[in-house]
């Protein structure tokens, strides 16, 4: 479901860093690179198979995420379904893993390009970027529903199970954000993931009282 030929250099990186490319980070997503992620998207597969598959949204979001996110966000989604999910009230995971070019494009609304700010990080400086961290919409009947009480509610089943919630920070507050890993520990991150470096042990205790 990732389109790699889209920013071939940044998947390498996401693949290094996920333990299944050992090449060079040359832009070049040849056959190393397809066969690096083939492995990725086999080990994606069986955790959709352990944990529960959902509509293919959810699921090419899902399936875009390191693979310890993977499981934290479908156990997550699995939860908040089965606590607040009604009849004709369904939740979604919207948006995954972006490139840093899409994460800038993001930014770009409402400053040089037409619309509403959506965010305050520029492409490295969000969660969204590394692949740990997603966002949920909630639809009533298939129509989506951009602010609920129920994204209060879903923030705190995530919070309860170790996630970062964007509904807590105070600069911009964000409540269909979760993320793994915690918005302090983002520098780290991001040097490990441009060093093509594992950074599961970052994926710790999540604080309760944040500042973005």
């Amino acid at each position: 479901m990732i389109d790699y030929n889209a920013d071939p250099l940044f998947w390498q990186r996401f693949l290094e860093s996920a333990g299944f490319y050992g090449g060079k980070l040359d832009g070049d997503f040849g056959e190393q690179s397809h066969a690096a992620a083939d492995q990725f998207e086999a080990a994606s597969l069986k955790i959709a198979q352990d944990l529960g598959i959902f509509e293919i949204r959810t699921e090419g979001n899902i399936q875009s995420l390191q693979l310890e996110t993977q499981r934290k966000a479908r156990r997550f989604l699995k939860d908040v379904t089965n606590q607040l999910g009604a009849d004709g009230l369904t939740f979604k995971i919207i948006s995954g893993t972006r490139t840093y070019a899409e994460q800038n494009d993001l930014f770009a609304s409402g400053r040089t390009k037409p619309g509403p700010i959506v965010t305050n990080a520029r492409g490295g400086w969000s969660n969204h970027n590394f692949g740990v961290a997603w966002d949920i919409g909630v639809f009533e009947n298939g129509a989506y529903i951009p602010e609920s009480e129920l994204y209060k509610q879903a923030g705190a089943i995530g919070k309860a199970s170790g996630l970062e919630w964007g509904g807590d920070w105070q600069s911009f507050q964000d409540e269909p954000h979760f993320q793994a890993i915690p918005e302090t520990k983002l520098t780290d991150v991001r040097m490990a993931f441009e060093a093509g470096k594992s950074f599961d042990g970052l994926m710790g205790e999540i604080p309760t009282a944040l500042v973005a």
